[in-house]
C-alpha cells in the first residue's frame, strides 16, 4: 500500500513504454517488505533539467536513466562515481539527502552477469560488436577487469569505434582495437576470441530473425552474450547453442543493472533471482 511514508524511485527515458524496470523494482519491494515504490516517467529532451530539478524538490531517492538522458544528464548532477565518470555516461541516479550522485550499473550488471556464470575476463580477448552507450560501459569495465578488447561497428560509424578504442588505450595503457564490422574481420577476430559481446541492437524484438554474426562463424569453446533481452533468446543466442557455444542472454544483464542500483537505493540484498523471473514473465507475455 502506498502511504505518506512511501519512498519513491523510478526510470526516465525517452521513451519509456517498453522497460522492465517498474516490473522488477516494486516485485522486489514486495519480497523484502519494503514500503517503496517504482514508477516510469517519459522525459522529453528539453525537460531534463527541470526533471532532474524535481527529483530533488520531490526527494525522490533514486531514477534509473535510459535512452536518450545517460549522457545530457551528467551535468545535471552533483558527483559522479569514478566508473561513470571514466565511462561518461550514468544510469542511475542517487539522492542522498538532496545530493545527486551519477552511476552506472550498466557496465557493473554486465560484469556481475559474467562472474555468476563463472567467467573471469582477466586475460581473454573479447569482440565486442558495436561502438555506442552500451558498448562504451562493457568495454571499459572489460578493460578495467584486465580483458584484452577487440570493438568492431558498421562502416557508417566506424569513426564511434575508433574513437572508444583510443579513450581506452588511454586510460587503461593497453591497446585496443578496433574495426569494421564486416564478415571477414569477424572470421579473423572470432577465431582467436574468447568472448563475443553483441552490444548493439541486431536482433532486437521485432527484427526477431536477424543476426549481427553468420551461425558459420560461431563454435565451441566460444562464449556468447548478447545484451539484447527482447526477445528472451535472439537468433544470435540460439545459433551459437547450436554451435556448442556457452551463452548469456541480456535478460541476465537486465536484472544485474537493476539489482545493483535497488542496492543503491535500499541498502538491501536485491532477489536478483525473483527480478530476473518477473521480468521474463512479462516478455513471455509479449512474444505470445
Amino acid at each position: 500500500m502506498i502511504t505518506g511514508k512511501t519512498t519513491v524511485c523510478g526510470v526516465i527515458g525517452d521513451p519509456i513504454e517498453h522497460t522492465m524496470s517498474p516490473v522488477m523494482h516494486n516485485a522486489a519491494y514486495k519480497k523484502l517488505g519494503l514500503d517503496y515504490v517504482y514508477v516510469a516517467f517519459r522525459v522529453d529532451k528539453a525537460d531534463l533539467g527541470k526533471a532532474v530539478a524535481g527529483m530533488r524538490a520531490l526527494r525522490i531517492r533514486g531514477l534509473n536513466v535510459t535512452i536518450p538522458h545517460k549522457v545530457t544528464i551528467m551535468p545535471f548532477l552533483d558527483e559522479l562515481d569514478p566508473l561513470a565518470e571514466k565511462i561518461g555516461a550514468v544510469n542511475t541516479v542517487v539522492n542522498n539527502n538532496g545530493v545527486l550522485r551519477g552511476c552506472n550499473t550498466d557496465a557493473t550488471g554486465f560484469l556481475q552477469a559474467l562472474l555468476a556464470k563463472g567467467v573471469q575476463p582477466d586475460g581473454k580477448t573479447v569482440a565486442i560488436l558495436g561502438a555506442g552507450g552500451a558498448s562504451r560501459g562493457i568495454s571499459f569495465i572489460l578493460a578495467e577487469r584486465g580483458a584484452n578488447l577487440v570493438i568492431l561497428n558498421r562502416k557508417l560509424e566506424l569513426d564511434w569505434a575508433v574513437d572508444l578504442a583510443r579513450r581506452i588505450s588511454q586510460v587503461f595503457q593497453r591497446q585496443v582495437t578496433a574495426l569494421e564490422l564486416n564478415e571477414p574481420n569477424l572470421d579473423q577476430t572470432l577465431a582467436g576470441a574468447d568472448i563475443l559481446v553483441n552490444a548493439t541492437s541486431v536482433g532486437m524484438s521485432p527484427d526477431i530473425d536477424s543476426t549481427p554474426v553468420p551461425a558459420k562463424l560461431l563454435r565451441p569453446g566460444l562464449l556468447v552474450f548478447d545484451i539484447v533481452y527482447n526477445p528472451i533468446q535472439t537468433r544470435l543466442i540460439k545459433d551459437a547453442r547450436a554451435a556448442g557455444a556457452k551463452t548469456i542472454s541480456g535478460i541476465d544483464m537486465l536484472a544485474w543493472q537493476g539489482a545493483l542500483a535497488f542496492e543503491m537505493w535500499t541498502g538491501q540484498p536485491a532477489p536478483v533471482e525473483l527480478m530476473k523471473r518477473e521480468a521474463i514473465k512479462v516478455l513471455r507475455g509479449h512474444e505470445k
